[in-house]
């Protein structure tokens, strides 16, 4: 069902057009420059994604064959072994079937962890590739950070060290709400991965990221609530 699941082609474009819109009116910032790493990032986690949706065919191949040749062992055992024997001190029998059992344990243990060695391997991809977003929301954060509304009351007294104010209310406004749209798109390229591992642990990490920048989007929100309307031009009464 298309609307069921996300489409990282659909992501993608978004992104881009993100970067784009940035570009465009920010030409040259550095916001610009991190929107474009957004897009770049985007092509890599649906390349990614795509991967980890495959299985991963040596390793079935070498749980097959470690399998066939556990049972030929077992096979042998039971086929050329001889357990009803006793012998002088009453215990061959006893102890041919205890090393039977630890066999089978430990055959069964180490069977159980080749199995799932296929999940590990995906989910250590899928916590390096949200390493890599979490890191961008940082990025995405810091580049927010300085925009302070607060440099628009009137009784604002700049600093030697505050950093200079060049946006308009309307594009202080346009810049905080780019960086919320851009930690949202964050929190759909994470949540590709758990649509491509449906794991627990995964869901987790998943989950992480999108409240990170959920809770970063929330504060940026407060700042463009704060921002309030432009001023308008007050015009002289006519003579």
């Amino acid at each position: 069902m298309p609307y069921r699941t996300l489409d990282p082609d659909k992501i993608i474009t978004t992104s881009e057009r993100l970067a784009a819109r940035i570009g465009e009116r920010f030409q040259g910032s550095g916001l610009s420059n991190v929107a474009g790493e957004l897009a770049s990032l985007a092509l890599d986690t649906k390349e990614k994604a795509a991967l980890l949706e495959q299985p991963i065919w040596w390793l079935r191949a070498l749980i097959a064959i470690v399998t066939v040749c556990g049972a030929m062992v077992f096979i042998f055992i039971g086929t050329f072994l001889s357990f009803d024997r006793i012998g002088p001190d009453g215990f061959d029998f006893v102890q041919g079937i205890e090393a039977g059992i630890n066999t089978l344990v430990l055959a069964g243990l180490g069977y159980v962890t080749l199995f799932k060695a296929e999940e590990r391997i995906k989910r250590r991809k899928v916590l390096d590739g949200l390493h890599s977003l979490r890191s961008l929301i940082h990025v995405i954060d810091m580049h927010q950070l300085t925009k302070d509304p607060v440099v628009f009351n009137q009784d604002f007294t700049p600093t030697a060290s505050s950093p200079t104010r060049k946006l308009t209310r309307n594009g202080l406004s346009r810049y905080l709400d780019y960086c919320s749209e851009m930690l949202a798109v964050t929190g759909k390229l994470a949540a590709l991965y758990a649509q491509a591992v449906p794991d627990t642990e995964v869901a987790e990490a998943v989950n992480d990221v999108e409240m990170l920048g959920s809770n970063l989007s929330r504060k940026i929100w407060q700042k463009i609530m704060l921002i309030g309307p432009e001023a308008k031009p007050v015009r002289k009464p006519r003579a």
